[in-house]
């Protein structure tokens, strides 16, 4: 590699703007070719020459890029820029099925080449201190992850439901926190807004370490909620991954004195503190993490094959849903369910 990673940009809509900017600004990085079939809507090419296509783009002498394009074109895209021997980072979901992800990783793998997937919340302050704190030990053992995930419709998604668009990023970051994959979910959804896709889904699971999972997520919301919440054995975290807050209640070891209360054997309200660190715009971050991982250093992007699973998670949980919420276990532990 050279000392400076000639990196390209496809697609300059909602999410490739900020790519743009960000791949300008970051050190060992030049952003030296864009491309988008449908132009620069945001004016973010500068005095680049937009690209046709991916094809023209991985023709420009890139050591990596970032697919920025709606879903269905991830895979294909992809494959083009590693034939032409191009690190990537495809934002999330992976693909538009885990089989097409399963065939992307490979390829990656089998050239050698850096392959990474925008699970962006990787790099939220807030979550990034909760899965140390858990890693610690901090609350003990994990009961439970509960998240909340929701706002109103975006106009710009069109070719996928919520499921793939918004609960890919609930499921990576639970896996990711407590470093434990999905056994099992089952699922709800609603169909609201007169689209193909789903706009409402509820996911119930339990991880291979044995915690109990629960996802809420819409685009039928007037209000923007992104919570995590971490039940374990000596506390409860909270991270709102909206402004990257976290805070800790911990379980009381004051006697009750309350007759009626102490007869139960539970819990207590302890102290609460909120932790304050700095914080860091996440996608920067990521672009950064990447840059690093193409020079060799381990970092905590979300490589494909990690992707591939929150996917298959996403397919087993719409798959649920499609059979009146049956339990369905995910395929990398079915052989090893009860």
């Amino acid at each position: 590699m050279s000392a400076v990673l000639r990196a390209g940009l496809l697609g300059l809509g909602m999410m490739g703007r900020h790519h743009a900017r960000l791949l300008r600004e970051i050190d060992g990085v030049q952003l030296v070719a864009v491309a988008d079939p449908a132009g620069d809507a945001h004016g973010v090419a500068g005095d680049l020459t937009v690209l046709p296509d991916v094809e023209a783009l991985a023709s420009a002498g890139l050591d990596i890029a970032v697919v920025a394009v709606p879903t269905r074109f991830h895979a294909a895209a992809a494959g083009i820029l590693a034939d032409a021997d191009v690190n990537v980072l495809v934002e999330k979901p992976i693909a538009d099925s885990s089989k097409e992800g399963q065939a992307l990783a490979d390829l990656f793998e089998s050239r050698g080449l850096i392959g990474a997937v925008g699970h962006v919340e990787r790099f939220n302050p807030a979550l990034q201190q909760l899965r140390a704190r858990l890693a610690d030990g901090e609350i003990g053992q994990v009961y439970q992850i509960a998240t909340r995930r929701q706002s109103t419709f975006p106009a710009r998604i069109g070719d996928v439901g919520v499921a793939k668009d918004l609960a890919t990023h609930d499921i990576d970051l639970t896996a990711w926190v407590a470093q434990s994959r999905y056994a099992a979910v089952s699922a709800q959804t609603a169909f609201q807004s007169g689209r193909s896709f789903e706009d409402m889904i509820a996911i119930s699971g339990r991880l291979t370490d044995g915690a109990v999972v629960n996802h809420l997520i819409n685009w039928l919301s007037p209000m923007k909620e992104r919570v995590t919440v971490v039940t374990g054995e000596r506390g409860t975290f909270i991270a709102d991954t909206a402004t990257a807050d976290l805070t800790l209640h911990r379980n009381g070891t004051a006697a009750l004195e309350w007759e009626s209360v102490s007869t139960f054997r539970g819990v207590s309200e302890g102290d609460v503190t909120r932790f304050a660190f700095p914080k860091r715009e996440p996608l920067r971050a990521e672009l950064e993490a990447f840059r690093d991982a193409v020079n060799g250093e381990v970092t905590t992007l979300s490589t494909m094959r990690e992707a591939v699973h929150v996917l298959r998670v996403v397919e087993a949980s719409l798959q649920s849903a499609g059979d009146e919420g049956r339990l369905v276990r995910t395929a990398e532990t079915a052989a090893t369910l009860v």
